[in-house]
């Protein structure tokens, strides 16, 4: 959960989040290894004065060639090994499915036999004391730790976009369409989204709760919630 005034990502909740904060703080250091180095190459060129054997060295050509080469593999192999983390799915534990409405998002639990609600934010009024408003849903999207989920996620009337920053996903939800996105979280918690994608005029009010239980709860919810 974001607190005020954060300037960092949120606590990373899945390995996918893991994964993109550590990227981020690797692609920081690259951009602060550039800015360092060509704050003193300005600093240097204003102080000092050239000489024409400098201006024509061949030796900085190739440097200011190969440098920047270097730094995209550097930038690029990272970046590349995480897509394809983020893209492959295999063999999932649980497959759920989120519809988008206008404006609210429906759960279809497909290994399960009527398994399905529609998730509605809490109005302010109803909000129980200590959750949060425009956040807190009727209906909470629950799943196991410890387990693959695969949220295939589609919409109803016009483009949604389903999206938990700390558990490192985000998929559009187009009409007609069927995207496919994956997480695990490895501990027990209550992780907050929002829709992504600007839907229409209540688009600020269609949050997403996921709720990560230990397996034998998810158990007996399940079979409370289909029977």
């Amino acid at each position: 959960m974001a607190n005020h005034a954060q300037l960092s990502f949120q606590d990373a909740s899945s390995p996918i989040m893991e994964e993109l904060i550590q990227f981020h703080d690797h692609a920081l250091m690259v951009a602060l290894a550039i800015c360092t180095l060509v704050l003193y190459l300005l600093t240097l060129m204003l102080t000092q004065k050239l000489s024409s054997n400098t201006v024509n060295a061949q030796a900085i050509e190739l440097v200011w060639t190969i440098l920047p080469a270097m730094v995209l593999i550097a930038l690029a192999l990272p970046s590349l090994r995480i897509l394809y983390m983020m893209d492959e799915i295999n063999e999932p534990d649980i497959t759920l499915k989120a519809i988008g409405h206008q404006w609210y998002w429906t759960y279809e639990y497909t290994d399960f036999k009527d398994l399905s609600f529609d998730s509605y934010m809490t109005p302010t009024a109803d909000l129980p004391l200590g959750h949060f408003r425009l956040l807190e849903v009727d209906h909470r999207m629950i799943v196991p730790t410890e387990a693959t989920v695969r949220v295939i996620v589609t919409a109803d009337d016009v483009l949604h976009s389903w999206a938990v920053p700390t558990l490192g996903v985000k998929t559009d939800a187009i009409p007609g369409r069927l995207n496919q996105t994956s997480f695990l979280a490895p501990r027990p918690g209550v992780f907050y989204g929002q829709c992504s994608e600007i839907c229409g005029a209540n688009h600020s009010f269609m949050p997403i709760v996921v709720e990560a239980v230990p397996l034998a709860n998810f158990e007996s919810w399940s079979s409370l919630s289909s029977s």
